[in-house]
């Protein structure tokens, strides 16, 4: 890895033409889920930035060209990933998934599209009309409702992609953008808006609500709220993000999920 690390970055840096190879072998081995944009070391999600530089001169050497799939056309640079029966994933038409994708065993999806360098771990779903963007990462056993929107980046190189990670539950019409994390076991309600910039508020606590921005603790429920802000014509309500409670960790998943489901009469 070391090797096509140096290379990608000395093709990059010196503007080179002859990378192709070392670039065809970086999305090739994004595409088996080998080689990652984003990585989980010492507590943190790190970028692999040198692989979303491949991912651009992949862009800038490819042609667009025709791609027939049966019946249907398409005219694009990326070619489609297949071979889903072999990888062991569900594909509801007309999904689509950008080679350079990758999609674990026991992942559904349904028609949906998942974008190049997104990593989508095993058995989750992606309902109809989601979009997974370019780079996100989707942890196990998530749940991404119908027309969700994740955010894909690849410039700039350095930013985070959208990460979501086990066991998530991503409500209906969801938007996660701008590199905002979602941790372990956290269930968004409909409608969740978030970006880096967007307020939100922990009102668990009787003394006051505690601000953060760009992440959503583990287990957290969620729900999209409004606060007060003062404008030159006069107050009015902008959009954030509520936790109103946690996921129990006496309970499995799927119990936990009724109970939220009851307990603070949410939509999904």
């Amino acid at each position: 890895v070391e090797k096509i690390k140096f290379q990608i970055e000395t093709a990059w840096n010196a503007n080179e033409e002859n990378y192709q190879d070392t670039v065809m072998y970086v999305i090739k081995k994004m595409d088996e889920g080998c080689i990652r944009v984003s990585y989980f070391s010492e507590g943190k999600w790190k970028v692999n930035e040198w692989v979303k530089k491949a991912i651009l001169m992949f862009f800038s050497m490819r042609e667009i060209n025709v791609i027939e799939v049966g019946p249907l056309e398409f005219y694009d640079k990326i070619p489609i990933k297949n071979k889903f029966k072999e990888k062991g994933v569900r594909v509801v038409p007309p999904a689509v998934a950008r080679y350079g994708s990758f999609i674990s065993p026991g992942v559904t999806l349904m028609p949906s599209y998942v974008n190049i360098g997104a990593y989508i771990g095993k058995d989750t779903m992606i309902d109809t009309w989601a979009t997974v963007g370019s780079c996100a990462q989707v942890g196990n056993r998530v749940h991404i409702s119908g027309g969700v929107g994740i955010g894909g980046v690849l410039e700039p190189i350095q930013s985070n992609p959208v990460i979501i990670e086990d066991d998530v539950f991503i409500g209906s019409r969801c938007i996660l953008v701008e590199g905002v994390l979602i941790e372990k076991e956290a269930v968004l309600g409909a409608n969740v808006v978030l970006t880096s910039s967007t307020k939100i508020f922990d009102v668990t606590r009787e003394d006051r609500a505690i601000e953060m921005k760009g992440f959503i603790p583990k287990s957290s429920v969620v729900i999209p709220g409004t606060y007060p802000k003062k404008f030159p014509s006069g107050i009015y309500h902008v959009p954030c993000a509520l936790i109103i409670g946690k996921r129990k960790d006496s309970t499995n998943k799927k119990t936990s999920l009724n109970e939220v489901l009851r307990q603070h009469r949410l939509s999904f």
